[in-house]
């Protein structure tokens, strides 16, 4: 079971953790500190307490002890202290106390008045801690020191100093935790951008050791898989481009052979093999899309321009929604796009309707719909990915090379888009492109 399901308050989040553990050490030490401290303060008091009554009870009890009974009600106010008094009598009803404070009490009171005068110390019940040290004077009339230990009154100030330290507390541990997950922070976001087709910023490689340990493991981490990505992609552009003499050698020595159904058969394989040459060329330089540069375009205009020249072959290609926005891209990556996902749709849909709106967040969406069999759910994200087909409803006379999406999907990205499919209500399929 985690410490969330133990403990149900527990926060999520790890710097709200780091927070919470440090704050509650840092709250319990300064507690502690404070008992430790009110502990002494209290021992403190006992000591000066027992001092008090070693220089004051002899002279006390002599003066008590010497002055006539009728004079002693007069003299008895004046030796009160702050911590203990003098009574005349024989005091409250109480229990002997021979432990801890009364113990150390009768001691000091024994050896200041010595051995002559008869001496009994007890407990009181009742609220807080009080003492009584019953001595009979030589006349026999009773003298009770009547102790009631008290700490000192705390300063008025002392609360704002105790909730200053607190605030001082609660302000340090806020800081330490975000200076200790930030840069955690900033690698997981790091992380989450990595994408070996855009131009990203490195991560910084300053600051305490760890950390720029990390920043530099996590930059050639990604510079490896930009390099093993960019070798990959360089081999399928040499395997395709090499590959394209022999299938036109091939395509002319069939095209030179005697007429026959298998020379039909072997011209079409050819012109499929060289079609899938060329997607294979074509998805390789998508993934190098940024290197054309950006420029601004009127994206009502553009796709108009787009659909008329599909119009003007016949195809069944329609702009239903349009804004006039002019934005910046790159536009031949952008036209490779909706190419690709209007051919796909004039394949799979018989014909392709083109929608263009802007989002609240100002950027520009084009859609690009069909009314074809659609894509089941759980293979929409794995038909952007290259050579991936869908055998079901798309045979392999129509399916094409598998590269169409993917190709979509790269550029999409090296533009600094984002390429979505779903299917739509009623049949077919809508595939979004946001750019801006």
């Amino acid at each position: 079971m985690t410490l969330s399901g133990r403990f149900p308050i527990w926060p999520r989040t790890l710097g709200s953790r780091l927070f919470l553990i440090f704050l509650a050490g840092l709250v319990i030490t300064q507690a502690l500190s404070f008992a430790v401290l009110f502990s002494e303060r209290y021992g403190m008091v006992e000591a000066m307490l027992l001092g008090n009554l070693d220089k004051d009870v002899t002279t006390a009890v002599a003066l008590m002890d010497r002055l006539p009974a009728s004079e002693r009600p007069d003299w008895v106010a004046q030796l009160d202290r702050r911590t203990y008094r003098y009574i005349l009598g024989p005091g409250d009803p109480g229990v002997p106390d021979l432990s801890g404070l009364g113990a150390e009490m009768g001691r000091t009171i024994r050896e200041a008045i010595g051995e002559r005068f008869p001496l009994t110390v007890q407990s009181v019940p009742g609220d807080g801690q009080r003492l009584q040290a019953h001595i009979t004077l030589s006349d026999g009339q009773p003298l009770t020191i009547d102790v009631y230990p008290s700490i000192m009154p705390l300063a008025k100030w002392l609360p704002y100093v105790l909730v200053a330290q607190l605030s001082l507390l609660v302000l340090c541990s806020w800081f330490a935790v975000r200076v200790a997950i930030r840069p955690l922070v900033v690698l997981a976001q790091a992380a989450d951008a990595l994408n070996p087709n855009t131009i990203t910023p490195r991560l910084s490689e300053s600051g305490p050791k760890e950390v720029a340990y990390a920043a530099v493991a996590f930059n050639a981490m990604r510079d490896r898989i930009s390099h093993y990505l960019e070798e990959r992609v360089q081999i399928l552009a040499a395997i395709s481009h090499d590959l394209q003499t022999p299938i036109t050698r091939m395509k002319l020595r069939a095209e030179f052979s005697e007429d026959s159904p298998e020379k039909d058969k072997l011209v079409q394989d050819l012109a499929e093999i060289q079609s899938l040459v060329h997607e294979g060329i074509a998805y390789a330089r998508s993934s190098h899309g940024n290197v054309e540069k950006s420029s601004r375009i009127e994206i009502g205009s553009f796709v108009d321009s787009l659909a008329y020249d599909y119009e003007d072959t016949g195809k069944a290609v329609s702009v239903t929604e349009r804004i006039d926005e002019v934005i910046v891209t790159r536009p031949h990556a952008l036209r490779r796009i909706l190419t690709n996902l209007i051919d796909n749709a004039l394949k799979f849909g018989g014909g392709a309707e083109i929608c263009v709106h802007k989002e609240l967040d100002g950027r520009v969406v084009i859609d690009v719909l069909d009314r074809g069999s659609g894509i089941p759910d759980d293979q929409l994200e794995a038909v952007l990915q290259p050579f991936f087909r869908l055998e079901q409803s798309r045979n392999r006379g129509t399916g094409g090379t598998g590269l169409g999406l993917a190709i979509a999907q790269q550029l999409a990205i090296a533009i600094g888009g984002s390429l979505k499919l779903s299917n739509r209500e009623g049949g077919g399929l809508s595939a979004r492109v946001s750019v801006g």
